[in-house]
C-alpha cells in the first residue's frame, strides 16, 4: 500500500514537472520567435516606414526576395497591392485571416503583396507577414506608389 502511494506521487509530481517544462518551452519559444522577427523599411519617396515581420516560412521566404523595388496599386480603396517575382510558403498558414490597419500581408491564390490601410474583412487565402509599425498615411489614396522594400540594418531600429 505504501509502495502504492508512494507511485502515485512520483507519477504526480512528474506530471507537475512535465508540464512546467512544457509551459517554460513555450515561454521560450514565443520569446525566441519575437527576437528572430525581422524589421524591414518601406521607403515611399522621402517617407520612411518600418515593419516587423511574424516568424514564419511566409515571411522568411519574403524576405529572400529583398530588396524589392514595386508599384503598389490601390485595391478596393482598402490596400496597396503589387505581384511579387516569386511564390512564398503557405505551408502551415491558416486558410485566412481578417486584416487590420497596418498589416502586410500576401494573398497566396493571386501571390500578391498587400499592403493595409483600411481593416478588411475575413479572407481566404490571405497570410499574414507583419505589421508596419507606425503610422501608414503614406499609404492611403487611389494613386499608385512606387517603393523600396528592403531589411533594416541592425542601426536602423532598437530590440
Amino acid at each position: 500500500m505504501v509502495l502504492l502511494l508512494l507511485m502515485v506521487c512520483v507519477e504526480v509530481a512528474s506530471a507537475a514537472t512535465s508540464a512546467s517544462a512544457s509551459q517554460y518551452n513555450e515561454s521560450m519559444t514565443m520569446q525566441l520567435a519575437k527576437k528572430s522577427a525581422v524589421k524591414i523599411r518601406i521607403i515611399i519617396a522621402d517617407t520612411t516606414l518600418t515593419a516587423t515581420l511574424e516568424n514564419t516560412q511566409a515571411a522568411r521566404d519574403f524576405v529572400t526576395l529583398l530588396p524589392l523595388d514595386l508599384t503598389l496599386a490601390d485595391y478596393n480603396g482598402t490596400e496597396k497591392i503589387a505581384d511579387l517575382p516569386a511564390k512564398l510558403s503557405h505551408k502551415d498558414a491558416p486558410e485566412g485571416y481578417t486584416p487590420k490597419v497596418g498589416d502586410i500581408a500576401y494573398f497566396a491564390p493571386w501571390g500578391n503583396l498587400a499592403f493595409f490601410y483600411h481593416d478588411f474583412g475575413y479572407s481566404r487565402g490571405l497570410i499574414r507577414l507583419g505589421q508596419i509599425d507606425g503610422s501608414v498615411d503614406a499609404l492611403m489614396g487611389d494613386r499608385d506608389i512606387t517603393v523600396r522594400i528592403e531589411q533594416a540594418q541592425n542601426g536602423d531600429y532598437s530590440e
